[in-house]
């Protein structure tokens, strides 16, 4: 693939483990390197980001995962994001992860088991909550699934749908968003075994599949997702190891690569990141291979928008690193690290 040129990267941390809010930084087109080039600490705990655009430019959102959680809209028009006026309760507590869908805004509430769905002003700005769908329900784990715990929610592929990934009830609810309302109401859910404990989901390239990680049971669900009807179908389940680890392990974040082959899990615990082949209608998945992450506790992993690419965001070690992945056989291959404390996120502008 050609080089897309120069491109701002964001790097959320946690404030209170010692980050330093929102890290910028500079990329090489050339080698992926980043070079750290200023920091904001608007909000404390900007764990998740996400960038949107209007007609006066890109808006970067993050969430403040805090008790009560907020988000907050920032401008980057400048050297460094500036806030877009203050930070907008979600009405929730512990948000861990936002997405943009059909002009709102959109929070998973970790700690609080909702989600909120929050209208977009022309200039970017979230407003007052529109929408907080709740939840209710457990699990069988007795200290993560004493109830809802909504760790993740985006829209599909084709925008219709907004989806809801829950660890604490073992489901990925799927959910209708009025734009003009910003009403967001139950459409059904899926139910994953007890235990499971669902993270977060990745779309393949297709639309047609999405895999659902489980952060408590080390495996991928592979699911047929049907656009028209807004119903996700387990199909299969594929392990991230083919034995057993000799330590917990934790799973924290999938990608899918752009040309469909291959599917990335960052695995905190075993600190590693793993590879699995994809079928070529994407409806199997084998783990081939596990690669260490290149520091410790990797929170996120981002692939870069040509694809070539991947940063993880080790929390525990203090750093971003990337890799260049293997075109052949999809396997990831260190290239550098950029120290950020207390690491969580990544997001390319």
């Amino acid at each position: 693939m050609e080089d897309r040129g120069a491109e701002p990267v964001y790097i959320g941390s946690f404030t209170s483990a010692g980050g330093r809010g929102i890290v910028v930084a500079a990329v090489d087109p050339h080698t992926g390197a980043l070079t750290a080039t200023g920091a904001v600490d608007a909000v404390p705990d900007p764990s998740y980001l996400a960038v949107g655009h209007t007609e006066g430019g890109p808006v970067l959102y993050a969430v403040s995962e805090t008790v009560p959680g907020a988000v907050a809209a920032y401008d980057l028009s400048g050297p460094l994001p500036r806030p877009l006026g203050a930070p907008v309760p979600v009405h929730g507590d512990g948000p861990t992860y936002l997405a943009l869908a059909q002009g709102h805004l959109l929070t998973a509430n970790y700690d609080s088991g909702s989600v909120t769905a929050l209208p977009l002003a022309a200039d970017g700005a979230p407003q007052a909550p529109s929408t907080v769908l709740r939840n209710e329900g457990a699990g069988p784990h007795p200290e993560r699934q004493r109830g809802p715990h909504a760790h993740q929610v985006l829209p599909d592929p084709s925008g219709r749908w907004v989806l809801s990934v829950d660890l604490g009830t073992d489901a990925v609810r799927i959910c209708a968003l009025d734009p003009a309302t910003g009403e967001l109401t139950l459409h059904g859910q899926t139910v994953l075994p007890p235990g499971t404990g669902p993270r977060h989901l990745a779309f393949h390239p297709s639309g047609r599949h999405a895999y659902v990680l489980g952060e408590l049971r080390p495996a991928v669900t592979v699911c047929r997702w049907d656009a028209a009807t807004g119903v996700l179908e387990p199909v299969g389940e594929a392990p991230l190891f083919p034995d057993a680890p000799e330590v917990p392990v934790l799973p924290s974040a999938p990608v899918v690569s752009l040309d469909s082959r291959y599917l990335w899990v960052a695995v905190r615990g075993t600190d590693t990141i793993s590879v699995l082949a994809l079928d070529a209608d994407g409806e199997g998945a084998r783990p081939v291979a596990s690669v260490p992450c290149g520091g410790a506790w990797p929170r996120d992993l981002v692939l870069d928008p040509a694809g070539r690419r991947l940063y993880a965001a080790n929390e525990r070690s203090g750093d971003v690193t990337w890799f260049d992945v293997d075109a052949t056989t999809g396997l990831p291959r260190r290239a550098g690290s950029l120290a950020v404390p207390a690491a969580s996120t990544v997001v390319f502008g």
